[in-house]
C-alpha cells in the first residue's frame, strides 16, 4: 500500500471510529446527533426486550451517525481514489441488467414489501458453468390478477463472460410472491433442481434434463401456503436421499396488513426514532418452520415436530443451513431468525435433533441479547478443522462472528476480530466467507440495504442504497477492512438483499451476485491481481450418498495450511452458493492432499495432481474429470491419475 492510500484509508477508518463512539459531530443542521455511552458500547439490552427508537427490528440502540471527510453517509461514502480494485461491477457487460427485482411499492408501507429475495447459483444443463437463479418478488395488482406478474430470471451462463435469460423457456418464472431459494438434486438423478421459498404456495422445480423444469410440489407436498422465507436441502437421517427444511417469517394476512391505525400492532413497533415506518416483524405472529423428509419416491413427509425442529415459539426465520458444526459426521441446523434468538439444534443420529441453542452460546450476541439474523455465513476461517459462522443484522447493531471452540460450543468474537464496529452503520443481509484472493484464508463480505426508504430523509447516517464491506483475513483469528476505491465494484451502491459467492467464469476466482430489492442485480466481478494458485473440486456422490454430495465436508493440506470446505445448499441470505470446494492456495504450485468426507460415512484420501484446475471427483472413483482454465489441460493420462499421499 503506498503511503497516499494509507493515509486516505486511515482517515477514513478513523472517522469511522470516531463516529461510532460519538467523537465526530454530525453537519450543521442535522435533526439528531445521537451519541454512544462513555463506555463505547451500546447498554446491553435483555433478551426479548425492545430498545427504545428502533421500532420492530431488535437492535443495541442509537449510535451517532457516521459521515465521510465529504459528510456523506458512510453507508453511501468513505471511498479512496487509489488502491486495489478488489471487484469490477460487471453487471451491464454480463446482460444481467435489464432485469428488474420487484416487491410490492417504493413506500414499503408494510414488511412483506420489504426483505427481498434471494439468489441461487446452479449449473442446471450440467456443461460445467454456473448459471444465475434470481428470485423475484410480486406487486398487490400482480396478486389479484390486475397485471402480469413480475418474473425471477434464469440466466444462463454463456462461457464468455455474458448471460442470456432463459427463464420462460426453463420454465422457472414463478410468477408468485418470491423470497428464498435453496438448490440441490433432490431425486438423485444428476440433475439439480430449485426449491423457492413463497408467500403462498412454494415451488418445487424438478429438472427435465433437457433445459427445462416442472414444478413438483404440489405432488411433492411442500407447497405450504403462507409466508416461507428460506430454505437448505440436507441428509439429516443418512439415507442417502436429501431432506428438506424450511423456515418460516410472519404469518401474514393479505387482507389485514399490519397497521398501528387499527390497533392490532404496538404503536413502538412501527416506527424508526420516532418516525412512522412500517411494522414489524416484533408485535406480528410468527410462522413456524418445516423439516420435509426425503421418502425416496418424489414425496416428502412433515417430521418437524417428530425431529424437534418444530419451532414452538414462531420466531422470525430466515437464513437457514445443514452443515456439521461438531465433526462427528451429521448434519446439524442452524437458522438465523429475525429479531428473535438463533436456532442450533445438533442432529442426535436417530432421526431427531437436540435443541444447544443456548447452550451453544448462538442464540444470542456477545452482550447476552437476540439481533435481527439476516444473513448467515459458515467456514473455517482459522482453518482450525471447525466450522465458524457469521451474521449479519440491522443497522445501529454489531455484526457477529461465532468463533467453533469445539463440541458444538461457540464463543462471539466479533469485536476481538475486528469486523464488528466498522458494519454497525449498515443493515446487513447476504454473506460469505470467501477466499478473494486466494492466500488459503477465508475472507469476509458482508452485502448491505436499507429496509427503510425513509432514511434518505432523514439526517441518520444511512442511506437506502448501501455498499458492500470486504475484509481481509490477517491468518491470525483478526481481519483487516478493505477500503472500497472510488468506481471499483465495492463502491457500487444497491439496496441489496440475497446474495451467492461462486466462480462464476471458472478461473479460480470467487466473484458475487446481488439480488436486490427493486432494482437489477449486481455482478461484482472478482478482478483482484494475485496471482496465486487454486483448485476445485466438482464432488459427485456414490450409491449411498446424495448424487450432488451436499453434506460432504473436504480438508486439502497444501501450502502448510489444512483448510476445510463444506458442501451446502442454502446460506448467505436465503441463497445458494457455489457448492463446488474452492481452495487457494497462495503461491505453493503443489496442489496438496484432498481428504473427502462423504455424506454416507465413507473417507477418500487422494494427491491432487495440478494447480488451477476444477476437478471433478466420484465417489468410490476418485478423479474422473478435469476443467482447466485459460490454459491447455495436461495429457489424459496425467489429468486424472491420482497419487494416494
Amino acid at each position: 500500500m503506498t503511503p497516499s492510500i494509507f493515509i486516505e484509508s486511515f482517515r477514513n477508518s478513523i472517522l469511522i471510529a470516531a463516529a461510532l463512539i460519538g467523537m465526530y459531530v454530525p453537519p450543521a443542521g442535522s435533526a439528531q446527533k445521537p451519541t454512544l455511552n462513555h463506555d463505547q458500547k451500546p447498554k446491553p439490552v435483555q433478551a426479548g426486550q425492545q430498545q427504545s427508537g428502533m421500532g420492530g427490528i431488535s437492535s443495541a440502540g442509537n449510535f451517532a451517525p457516521v459521515y465521510d471527510a465529504e459528510k456523506r453517509p458512510i453507508t453511501a461514502g468513505g471511498f479512496v481514489t487509489n488502491g486495489t480494485v478488489v471487484f469490477e461491477d460487471a453487471t451491464k457487460a454480463a446482460g444481467l441488467s435489464r432485469w428488474q427485482h420487484v416487491m410490492g411499492t417504493k413506500t414499503k408501507k408494510y414488511i412483506l414489501e420489504t426483505d427481498g429475495s434471494g439468489v441461487g447459483l446452479i449449473d442446471y444443463d450440467n456443461d460445467g458453468w454456473l448459471d444465475i437463479y434470481l428470485v423475484n418478488g410480486s406487486t398487490y395488482d400482480a396478486l389479484t390478477g390486475k397485471r402480469t406478474p413480475p418474473h425471477a430470471a434464469l440466466f444462463h451462463n454463456n462461457h464468455d463472460g455474458t448471460f442470456t435469460d432463459v427463464a420462460a423457456k426453463a420454465g422457472v418464472t414463478n410468477d408468485r410472491w418470491g423470497f428464498g431459494v435453496a438448490i440441490a438434486d433432490y431425486d438423485n438423478d444428476g440433475w439439480p433442481d430449485i426449491f423457492v421459498c413463497n408467500f403462498g404456495k412454494n415451488r418445487l422445480y424438478h429438472n427435465n434434463h433437457d433445459g427445462t423444469f416442472t414444478d413438483v410440489a404440489g405432488r411433492a407436498g411442500v407447497t405450504l401456503g403462507n409466508w416461507s422465507d428460506g430454505a437448505t436441502w440436507g441428509d439429516y437421517d443418512g439415507d442417502g436421499r436429501l431432506d428438506l427444511f424450511v423456515s418460516g417469517y410472519v404469518h401474514y394476512d393479505l387482507n389485514h396488513q399490519p397497521d398501528p391505525a387499527n390497533g392490532d400492532v404496538p404503536f413502538g413497533d412501527c416506527q424508526l426514532h420516532g418516525f412512522p415506518v412500517m411494522c414489524g416483524p416484533r408485535g406480528l405472529p410468527g410462522e413456524p418452520d418445516h423439516l420435509f423428509h426425503n421418502n425416496g419416491d418424489g414425496t416428502f413427509t412433515d417430521v418437524s415436530v417428530k425431529a424437534g425442529v418444530a419451532d414452538p415459539g414462531h420466531y422470525y426465520g430466515f437464513t437457514a443451513i445443514f452443515v456439521d458444526v461438531n465433526n462427528d459426521g451429521k448434519p446439524d441446523l442452524l437458522v438465523a431468525n429475525d429479531s428473535n434468538p438463533n436456532y442450533l439444534y445438533l442432529n442426535k443420529g436417530d432421526g431427531t435433533f437436540e435443541d444447544l441453542s443456548y447452550v451453544s452460546g448462538f442464540a444470542l450476541n456477545n452482550d447476552g441479547r437476540e439481533i435481527a439474523s439476516m444473513g448467515l455465513a459458515v467456514g473455517d476461517y482459522m482453518n482450525n478443522g471447525l466450522v465458524d459462522m457469521l451474521v449479519t443484522d440491522f443497522s445501529d447493531d454489531y455484526k457477529t462472528l461465532y468463533h467453533n471452540d469445539g463440541d458444538a460450543s461457540f464463543t462471539e468474537v466479533g469485536s476481538e476480530a475486528g469486523i464488528a464496529q466498522i458494519p454497525v452503520p449498515f443493515v446487513g443481509w447476504g454473506d460469505g466467507f470467501i477466499d478473494f484472493d486466494n492466500d488459503g484464508w477465508k475472507d469476509i463480505m458482508m452485502i448491505n440495504g436499507h429496509v427503510y426508504p425513509q432514511v434518505d430523509e432523514h439526517d441518520w447516517g444511512s442511506t437506502f442504497a448501501e455498499r458492500a464491506l470486504l475484509f481481509r483475513n490477517l491468518h491470525n483469528g483478526k481481519f483487516e477492512y478493505v477500503p472500497a476505491v472510488k468506481g471499483s465494484g465495492l463502491a457500487t451502491l444497491t439496496s441489496g438483499r440475497g446474495a451467492a459467492f461462486g466462480d462464476l467464469f471458472n478461473n479460480g476466482k470467487i466473484d458475487v451476485v446481488i439480488n436486490p430489492i427493486d432494482g437489477p442485480p449486481v455482478l461484482l466481478k472478482n478482478v483482484n491481481p494475485d496471482h496465486h494458485h487454486w483448485v476445485e473440486l466438482k464432488l459427485v456422490g456414490g450409491e449411498k450418498s446424495p448424487r450432488d454430495a451436499v453434506g460432504a465436508t473436504v480438508y486439502l493440506n497444501a501450502n502448510g495450511v489444512r483448510q476445510r470446505q463444506d458442501v451446502m445448499s442454502g446460506g448467505s441470505y436465503i441463497s445458494s452458493d457455489d457448492q463446488r470446494p474452492h481452495f487457494g492456495l497462495g503461491d505453493a504450485t503443489d496442489a496438496g492432499n484432498a481428504e473427502i468426507h462423504w455424506p454416507s460415512g465413507a473417507m477418500e484420501k487422494l494427491k491432487l495432481p495440478a494447480v488451477d484446475r476444477i476437478f471433478t471427483i466420484t465417489e468410490g472413483k476418485r478423479i474422473t474429470g478435469v476443467l482447466c482454465a485459460k490454459q491447455p489441460c495436461l495429457t489424459k493420462t496425467r489429468a486424472v491419475k491420482a497419487h494416494k499421499p
